[in-house]
């Protein structure tokens, strides 16, 4: 186990965190920096706050080398709430794309067309979302507000390995599952959202980098937490923030930067995956349907020759000292998630049993 009584924790979100951010935040709990109070009780409109909100935003950027012409936006509701913000403030002439890959791309999908026209530029359901499309397979309308699509699936485990041509459009990216797995150029983007609690922090906190030329005057009719313009004026404080996430966030983007950047992130998330992907390749026991170059470092999906092994398996790998390995309940099976955070160690460890238990069971 990674350290005494801590199990490998291979759950898609709240997720593991890295065990130096937990003890800093332990450290911190009751007296953050001589301040003489937690970060969980102090004013988002205090000096000291303001230092951490301040450093959490410049963490980011520097990290992800946004260029200055994109706003970095710190709000309530994690990714779903931006599946109707992002309609909301984007659909000027009432029509987007989206690209459905996989559950939240239709979820967001279905959200924004409360709000406009949304045609469904592909749809992966036919073969089980274990495909991520080529540029010729998107049916891409001209003229359209944005193009929308996630970039990473928690539940089928698809990750895509290029930016498509939208035909000029902006591209929003929902990369709440592999945002600081890898270097990427934000430039290439509109937008970008993501939910903290899977590869960033714990619950509760939504991030979105928005393209200032993007951000337009509200529609008359929109929520004002919605409000792109607003939350940016008023620098993510129009209310009181997500306060602990935000600083949960900053510490996992510091640790981040401590451990190499994003090209280390990269690094071992490649090595990582590579040990259980080509694990699971040369496997005639375990099944992995997800399309090879659609293959996500994230997380890996696969399942035993039966439900009742894959019962047996999850409940064998809770005694093993893992947890969280029960496939999402869409699609049964088995599901390792496997962020940043998560050490080589405890991959090597999850292979090693999956070894044992295709020996015990075969």
């Amino acid at each position: 186990m990674t350290d005494q009584k801590r199990v490998y924790n291979f759950a898609a979100g709240p997720s593991t965190l890295p065990l130096e951010v937990l003890k800093t935040a332990q450290e911190q709990m009751l007296n953050y920096k001589g301040s003489g109070m937690s970060v969980m009780e102090m004013s988002h409109r205090s000096s000291t706050y303001q230092e951490i909100f301040d450093e959490t935003k410049a963490t980011l950027k520097r990290l992800l080398k946004i260029p200055d012409n994109y706003k970095i936006l710190l709000l309530h509701g994690g990714a779903t709430q931006q599946f109707s913000a992002i309609a909301l403030n984007l659909m000027q002439t009432g029509k987007a794309d989206y690209i459905v890959t996989g559950s939240f791309s239709g979820k967001a999908a279905k959200e924004a067309a409360k709000f406009g026209d949304v045609h469904i530029a592909y749809d992966g359901k036919a073969n089980n979302y274990t495909h991520i499309p080529t540029q010729d397979e998107l049916d891409i309308r001209e003229g359209v507000d944005y193009v929308h699509l996630c970039e990473n699936n928690t539940i089928y485990g698809t990750e895509w390995n290029y930016v498509p041509d939208t035909k000029g459009a902006p591209l929003v990216a929902d990369m709440s599952s592999d945002i600081l797995s890898r270097p990427i150029d934000v430039s290439q983007y509109g937008v970008i959202y993501a939910g903290a609690q899977k590869n960033m922090g714990i619950a509760g906190l939504g991030v979105v980098i928005i393209r200032e030329d993007l951000i337009k005057p509200h529609k008359a009719n929109i929520p004002v937490l919605a409000e792109y313009d607003t939350m940016a004026a008023k620098d993510s404080m129009y209310n009181t923030p997500p306060a602990y996430a935000i600083y949960m966030a900053g510490l996992v983007a510091k640790w981040v930067e401590d451990q190499g950047g994003l090209e280390e992130m990269a690094r071992r998330n490649e090595k990582k995956a590579k040990l259980l992907q080509d694990y699971l390749d040369q496997s005639d026991f375990y099944n992995y349907p997800t399309e090879v170059g659609s293959r996500s470092r994230m997380n890996v999906a696969f399942t035993t020759p039966s439900k009742e092994l894959d019962a047996k398996f999850v409940k064998e790998s809770i005694a093993a000292g893992m947890t969280n390995l029960k496939g999402h309940r869409l699609v049964g099976g088995i599901r390792a998630s496997i962020y940043n955070a998560m050490t080589y160690e405890g991959v090597e460890y999850l292979v090693n049993f999956m070894k044992k238990f295709e020996e015990e069971n075969k």
